[in-house]
């Protein structure tokens, strides 16, 4: 299955070489996929007429996001699960899928736990538990969170939410395209760390994601001075150490823009 995606991927990126300088198009089964990074942790899907938000954050006001069929929300604090931003996009139809420690936000939303699995409008969506190895603050305790493993169209996505690579992520299989974080607080999730558990993972196609950690914390309060990574490395440093350490693995690293300028 990943050979032939790879094909059409390789295919449908030659078809739009000319428009994207970097393509967020991937391949479904009866059609593209569109991927479009929106803040942080934020990402729309799009194949056909379905529409996938994963974490929607409305600080920004989530410019060109669309109204969701699906809404998957990895964990309770305020960027992942927004009340705002979920209203924002949801409809009469729109499905979201949370942990139990979500419905004191919104109470009518599907909730799975860890390793359970679920069927909506065609999709498959299966948790996969999302926790700390380092312990301290900020934490996130075994059972607390959700990464996501969505099937759309044929293709597996992944999306980690905050995690560091525990052995349910290390047995995940298909992957085709993964949504990885770094940088995490208290060095959780470094760069050779999140590179070392996306070879394991072996998607096609992988992007980073909440990885600026001091973005997330100024959107909040402006007056946050921020902290130095690990080795007193710039958070550009890190995507570009990360790409480094994938250089031979035959993953194709894509950087989406997740930090538009705060208002």
């Amino acid at each position: 299955m990943k050979n032939l995606f790879s094909a059409i991927l390789y295919c449908s990126l030659c078809s739009i070489a000319a428009v994207h300088a970097q393509s967020n198009v991937v391949p479904g089964a009866n059609g593209p996929i569109t991927i479009t990074p929106l803040i942080h942790s934020s990402v729309q899907l799009e194949y056909g007429d379905t529409v996938v938000q994963i974490d929607p954050w409305n600080r920004v006001g989530l410019p060109g996001a669309k109204q969701a069929d699906l809404i998957l929300i990895t964990d309770d604090v305020g960027h992942h699960q927004d009340v705002e931003a979920i209203e924002k996009l949801s409809g009469p139809q729109t499905v979201l899928v949370m942990l139990d420690s979500g419905r004191a936000k919104w109470p009518d939303g599907i909730v799975i736990a860890n390793g359970q699995m679920i069927r909506v409008n065609g999709m498959t969506v299966e948790a996969v538990a999302a926790y700390d190895i380092i312990l301290g603050e900020p934490s996130h305790p075994k059972g607390q969170a959700n990464g996501y493993v969505l099937t759309l169209g044929g293709t597996r996505f992944y999306f980690a939410g905050v995690t560091e690579c525990v052995d349910e992520v290390k047995v995940l299989q298909g992957i085709n395209v993964a949504f990885m974080p770094l940088n995490v607080p208290l060095g959780r999730m470094t760069p050779a760390a999140s590179a070392e558990c996306t070879k394991i993972l072996e998607p096609d196609v992988v992007y980073l994601y909440h990885y600026d950690q001091d973005y997330a914390r100024r959107a909040l309060n402006p007056a946050y001075e921020g902290t130095a990574l690990p080795g007193g490395i710039s958070v550009a440093e890190s995507l570009d150490l990360f790409e480094q350490e994938l250089e031979e693995s035959g993953i194709e690293v894509r950087r989406g823009d997740f930090y538009p300028p705060l208002q």
